[in-house]
């Protein structure tokens, strides 16, 4: 059934493919966000210039302007924004949805492969644990009022802008220099990456659905790669050898707390996803762009819009110490 559907944001990396997708399905598209994104907003949605941050009230009024049924806060990543969104929204939408994210789920995973019952716990990053405490207030809120929440939890979901790796453009600058570049751990353990396109695919069927109120999914891939090849295949398609260096994400983290935290919370860490459950409720979903042809269309986009983009020299320099210290290429 076709809704009136907001984005708060919506030309992100992933909401880029969602909206499109949104009205394709019939559904009437507003975008709520700052107009500043490199992502060029679908000509059918209506844009309201705002930020959420700094204007909170706009949003209010524009969903009692406009009847909106449906709001999507792709960028809430800290609890108060999602009590802001529960005072802001209570009794006047029918469904709000929660961009969480996979990485909130107990690490070390404690069996595969992950269900949405997999309990969530992640002592290691705190942008997972804000995203798990969003979810229980908003659960919370569902259990106690009625709040008509859907939890979505997207596991490393890119687009055409987006390389695998902290700093990626700098990564690739390495590899095309063919300068080393580090590989966490071994190399061996299994990620997963979904193309946004397909992860539009199933979201759009959570949009105005009743079943979904009350209820937690993530939308994956089903392809597993190591991380060996991840990184291969990265080099493969910008036509290099790769050079890669193994170095454990705790001694990677002892150099650089961010980076570690993103290793040790989440990609150290093999993943792989039961995606049964959002097939319930989009029973055609299957995800269709193999990694080795999504990478095709980042190389591509960094090769055309190289002016945009500059390497990260004290990260550069990171991987040179590092590698200095610890490792030799393989």
């Amino acid at each position: 059934m076709a809704a009136k559907v907001l984005f708060v944001g919506g030309t992100g990396i992933i909401s880029s493919a969602c909206s499109p997708r949104a009205l394709e399905h019939g559904h009437d598209l507003y975008l709520f966000n700052r107009g500043r994104s490199l992502r060029p907003s679908p000509a059918d949605a209506v844009l309201v210039p705002g930020d959420i941050h700094a204007n909170p009230q706009v949003l209010q009024e524009v969903i009692d302007e406009h009847h909106i049924d449906v709001v999507v806060n792709w960028i809430a990543f800290h609890p108060d924004d999602v009590r802001r969104d529960i005072e802001l929204l209570r009794g006047r939408v029918g469904q709000y949805i929660f961009i969480s994210s996979a990485s909130a789920y107990q690490k070390p995973v404690p069996s595969l492969p992950i269900t949405e019952a997999t309990p969530l716990g992640n002592p290691y990053w705190e942008y997972s644990r804000n995203k798990q405490r969003c979810e229980e207030i908003l659960m919370e809120a569902y259990q106690r009022e009625g709040f008509p929440v859907t939890v979505v939890r997207p596991s490393h979901t890119y687009d055409r802008t987006l390389l695998p790796f902290s700093q990626g453009y700098t990564i690739l600058r390495r590899m095309l220099a063919g300068k080393p570049v580090i590989v966490h751990g071994d190399g061996t353990s299994l990620w997963v990456l979904t193309h946004h396109r397909d992860f539009a695919r199933a979201f759009v069927e959570l949009l105005g659905n009743p079943a979904a109120i009350g209820e937690a999914y993530h939308i994956t891939s089903d392809e597993v790669l190591t991380w060996n090849r991840i990184y291969s295949v990265v080099a493969e398609s910008a036509g290099v050898e790769l050079r890669s260096v193994h170095i454990a994400s705790e001694a990677i983290s002892r150099y650089d707390a961010d980076w570690g935290a993103s290793l040790l919370g989440d990609k150290a860490h093999s993943v792989m996803f039961d995606n049964s459950k959002i097939r319930e409720v989009a029973s055609e979903f299957k995800a269709e762009v193999p990694f080795e042809e999504g990478v095709q269309e980042i190389v591509a986009w960094y090769e055309q819009n190289e002016g945009l983009y500059e390497a990260n020299p004290d990260f550069d320099a990171l991987q040179d110490r590092i590698i200095n210290d610890l490792g030799r290429p393989s």
